[in-house]
């Protein structure tokens, strides 16, 4: 059976022999069951997450003539690229051609050589990254909940300050019990969690800024974002850039839009269901970022806050930020396994090829749990995945700026994940002649994403800079 990371929550069967044909194709793989319906739900899971909750502040950066523009843009990009994408989820013919299983079986099949060295090495520093980003930010709102009930609770001018170390260290504990499970990919509930509780909180905050608009009696906000007198102009620029590096974040999904279109059942065919799938999951994604943002910019203008569910006040109503702040902890609970799992596959499997005659890392430790299968303990595993949590932990204890990791983040992943692999890759199956008109205009569309990336990728480390000169290592605080 060839080994494939799948989304597919459709199919929950036993493990049976690959001649069975009720559940196993003719490549000996479980057979895909996804729909339209399916696939739209996984690609929302993936991008309605973490990134709408700086979509205000990127508002505040840009005003409302460009932060709009800005977020529909990046819609059509990532919709049009998407397509583009997934026409290389099959080798030469369309329809009965060879899988790819992963984004990175993608590239090698369709590019190869030293594009295949880059994009491994993309994914995992933007995975790494993301683990770091996704640390940073459950611990913000475990601060958020502390420090909203001790305001509640004292009800005078006590700072009710707040350590985040604690809560990171908390959440990486979690994370390492979480990381010994071998493979989340048949477990379809924490698909459906993480969808559950990013709606949840996203809600919450759309719902809070329209009660905060209807409270104020006006609509908030500039044409061109935070005026230069509340910013110096090299900040208003670099923010502006970072701006864009938050708004490519939000829409970051294409690392597993070849695992996705992987469970979808064909006939009809799997390019049209995937192209209906993601033109619906990302017009929904759209509306709800543009519903998110621009009510929250016009419920605090240019001063918005840089971590939305942070901006309403502590004291009403408490429990609903307190709400919204747990389902946030415990969406990025999940969502931390969902996006590591790809990293721990990807490294585990090459640490197997290089040293196919070690049995620290081959060999599996069956230890029996009472009412259940047998857990199969590799040290290996244990040891890497262990050491990796810690590394992120240590690493966004020392950096905890929410804002620049996400848009730094943004910004590195979004030029060659979501736009120059699936350009060339298109380029080369489609065999689209050199200086022909549409290999012009795609050159021109990468050309132009990789200057957005550039000068988001500055903006998030002039960021990164400017909060350095304020703060001391692993004593940050609420």
């Amino acid at each position: 059976m060839e080994n494939r990371r799948t989304f597919d929550i459709s199919v929950n069967v036993p493990e049976q022999d690959g001649s069975n044909s009720k559940y196993f194709d003719g490549g000996g793989c479980l057979k895909r069951t996804g729909t339209v319906w399916t696939a739209s739900a996984h690609i929302i899971t993936a991008m309605i997450g973490s990134g709408v909750l700086s979509l205000a502040w990127a508002m505040a950066q840009l005003g409302w003539v460009a932060g709009p523009s800005a977020m529909f843009l990046f819609s059509i990009v990532t919709y049009y690229t998407s397509t583009l994408l997934t026409a290389c989820y099959r080798s030469g013919d369309p329809d009965a051609g060879k899988r790819n299983y992963t984004y990175m079986d993608a590239v090698k099949a369709n590019l190869g050589g030293f594009q295949v060295k880059l994009c491994g090495a993309t994914l995992c520093l933007t995975l790494f990254g993301v683990a770091i980003g996704y640390t940073i930010e459950s611990s913000m709102s475990m601060m958020a909940i502390e420090r909203s009930n001790c305001f509640h609770s004292k009800r005078d001018d006590s700072p009710c300050r707040v350590s985040s170390n604690p809560y990171m260290i908390a959440f990486g504990v979690v994370e390492i019990v979480l990381s010994q499970i071998p493979d989340f990919d048949q477990i379809w509930w924490l698909s459906i969690v993480a969808a559950v509780m990013s709606f949840t909180y996203s809600t919450i905050g759309l719902g809070l800024a329209i009660a905060k608009v209807a409270e104020n009696g006006k609509i908030m906000g500039s044409l061109t974002g935070i005026s230069i007198g509340e910013v110096t102009e090299t900040q208003k620029i670099w923010r502006s850039f970072e701006a864009l590096g938050a708004i490519a974040f939000a829409y970051s999904y294409s690392l597993i839009l070849i695992e996705i279109k992987d469970t979808i059942k064909s006939p009809p065919s799997e390019y049209m269901t995937m192209k209906k799938a993601t033109l619906l999951s990302v017009a929904v994604t759209t509306i709800f970022y543009m519903s998110c943002g621009c009510f929250s910019y016009a419920a605090f203008g240019d001063m918005s806050p840089r971590n939305l569910l942070t901006g309403f006040g502590f004291y009403n109503p408490y429990w609903l930020l307190d709400i919204a702040n747990v389902a946030i902890v415990i969406h990025l609970v999940g969502a931390y396994q969902v996006y590591c799992q790809p990293l721990f596959a990807y490294i585990e499997k090459t640490a197997v090829e290089w040293f196919p005659d070690s049995k620290f890392i081959t060999k599996e430790i069956a230890i029996a749990v009472p009412g259940f299968r047998p857990f199969k303990l590799n040290l290996f595993k244990l040891v890497w995945r262990t050491i990796f949590v810690i590394v992120t932990t240590v690493i966004s204890m020392l950096m905890p700026f929410f804002n620049d990791v996400v848009g730094s983040l943004g910004a590195f992943g979004f030029w060659p994940l979501t736009v120059y692999f699936p350009v060339e890759m298109y380029i080369k199956q489609k065999r689209i002649p050199k200086w022909s008109r549409r290999w012009v205009c795609l050159l021109i569309l990468s050309v132009a994403c990789l200057v957005i990336s550039v000068a988001a990728a500055a903006g998030s480390f002039a960021g990164v800079v400017s909060a350095l000169k304020v703060y001391k290592p692993f004593k940050i605080s609420y």
